[in-house]
């Protein structure tokens, strides 16, 4: 169905409009013919989720987060955070698991809460993700160029976006094992940082025990209150950026009702192991006050807080092996932006939001339209990176708070989904995976990720700076000016509980059935 063209002057009318568009899409998603395929295996779909949650996030930043709030602050802001970042989660499992579309919560804002908010959330999520695509092959010639220093860094960028496109182009289970791959690095790499950190803590192997005398250190473990904790909430909310990718990938999964529900499950117990013990070590064997840890936040490698503790251990090329591993994470953190982008510009153009070309497919299931446009973005994002600074800090800027806003998407959705699924007489029963604690986790991860999103800048408040404020919070301007101009121009509305489509994707496959 074509999309309104302004003549839909009511709710439903727009809804209708949605459902119908989302429809096609699911049944092309599923049938693997004029659309993407469902190639991805749940041993991909477990990995991405993981390589998610694993990243420079960790690596880098984590130390910081001890630094400004102190071993206790740290552990605290990650906890809360892990919390948050696994009911949103739960949320989207059972979104992805009912209704698995390449779209993700795009099409489920569109089709939960209102057509204008899925506009909105999918060109925004497109746009910044196609600039931290950029973002990404700049960083990574930075760490080649810690073995090659003599080398010009944009060779390096052009190389890594040319391999990044060649992986997404040729077909989902090439960038699936690819993910895979990278993410294991990934995960090995923490799995022996916490078996060297612990063995230095407990004095195995290592003498003499370091023991937890850290933890009290100089005032620990809580350094600087409250207010201390709630600034570090930012660094630990970046670190879970790219999870929401699960939802993307549930359009090509070969079993999303198994393959999603797997993945979202082990989130908690990830962020459990990864990144809880893994800030633990690290304040444990380094103390808050320790300068090197504020450093490694600025990309110092030979700084990182994994790089510390290797050498403690008597690793002499750690800051080496570390500047591999974090750009393998830089990598992955490319080729997933690479695939969300260009899958949510598929997404947009099957739901009659972007021009046609974009749903177009090869013969192996890969928008190639779509993945020209996104790393045409990114290649002219770089470029103003080597011709104008002030530009592409703008477009950096640009691209802060998509995940938290993707994210406050994702709560809304579901909260809607939900109720309207039961009050349209639905039970429960019928849905292979139910999100936990409804309604209790969307509403307080809802409230959560407005909290982060607020209070990313609030000295630029304090102090009135206009400039600060205007690269901080960029991103909650575009959205609402994609949101406001769609919906004037197509007079939508939210969507009553009553008239929300809540059919699921084996509803859609049995009527086209029946239909044929």
């Amino acid at each position: 169905m074509p999309q309104e063209h302004g003549r839909a002057n009511s709710a439903t009318a727009a809804a209708t409009a949605t459902a119908t568009n989302t429809a096609s899409s699911n049944s092309s998603e599923s049938s693997g013919s004029g659309g993407v395929q469902r190639n991805l295996k749940a041993r991909h779909v477990s990995m991405i989720a993981l390589g998610g949650c694993i990243g420079t996030g960790l690596f880098m930043t984590s130390g910081s987060t001890i630094a400004k709030a102190g071993p206790g602050g740290g552990l605290v802001a990650y906890a809360a955070m892990g919390i948050m970042v696994y009911f949103l989660m739960t949320s989207l499992g059972e979104l992805a698991t009912h209704l698995p579309v390449s779209g993700s919560f795009a099409t489920y804002n569109a089709r939960f809460v209102d057509p204008a908010l899925g506009f909105a959330m999918g060109w925004n999520y497109w746009f910044n993700w196609a600039i931290t695509v950029a973002v990404d092959i700049s960083t990574a010639a930075i760490l080649i160029q810690y073995w090659l220093p003599s080398t010009p860094g944009w060779i390096w960028s052009l190389l890594v976006l040319v391999v990044i496109f060649l992986i997404n182009a040729l077909t989902v289970s090439t960038f699936g094992e690819t993910e895979f791959w990278l993410s294991l690095i990934k995960v090995i790499t923490v799995i022996v940082f916490l078996v060297i950190g612990f063995a230095m803590i407990f004095g195995i192997m290592f003498h003499p025990a370091v023991g937890l005398q850290n933890f009290t250190y100089k005032g620990g473990p809580f350094v600087g209150g409250f207010p201390a904790i709630l600034s570090v909430f930012l660094i630990a909310g970046f670190s879970f950026q790219g999870t929401e990718l699960v939802g993307v990938t549930a359009g090509e999964s070969d079993n999303p009702a198994k393959a999603v529900p797997k993945a979202i499950n082990e989130v908690f117990w990830r962020i459990l192991l990864f990144y809880i013990l893994s800030i633990f070590v690290i304040a444990a064997l380094i103390p808050y006050t320790s300068p090197n840890l504020l450093s490694a936040a600025d990309g110092n490698i030979a700084m990182s807080p994994f790089t510390l503790v290797f050498q403690r251990a008597g690793l002499a090329s750690a800051a080496s092996v570390m500047n591999a591993i974090v750009l393998t994470s830089v990598l992955s953190a490319a080729n997933s932006g690479s695939y969300a982008s260009t899958r949510m510009l598929y997404a947009l153009a099957k739901d009659h939001y972007a021009p046609q070309i974009f749903a177009r497919t090869t013969k192996h299931g890969i928008p190639l339209a779509s993945l020209i446009a996104t790393t045409v973005v990114a290649l002219a994002t770089f470029t103003t990176s080597i011709f104008g600074q002030q530009v592409y800090m703008w477009l950096v800027a640009a691209s802060g708070l998509t995940g938290f806003i993707a994210w406050v998407g994702i709560a809304l959705s579901h909260y809607r989904f939900r109720r309207a699924f039961v009050l349209q007489g639905h039970q429960l029963s019928e849905l292979k995976y139910h999100a936990k604690l409804f309604p209790l986790g969307p509403i307080l991860a809802l409230i959560l990720c407005v909290v982060v999103i607020c209070g990313q800048n609030i000295e630029a408040f304090v102090q009135w700076n206009w400039q600060e404020i205007g690269v901080t919070y960029m991103s909650v301007p575009l959205v609402l000016i994609l949101f406001f101009g769609y919906k004037m121009k197509h007079h939508t509305k939210l969507i009553p509980l009553k008239d929300i489509d809540v059919s699921g994707i084996e509803d859609r496959n049995e009527a086209d059935e029946q239909g044929k």
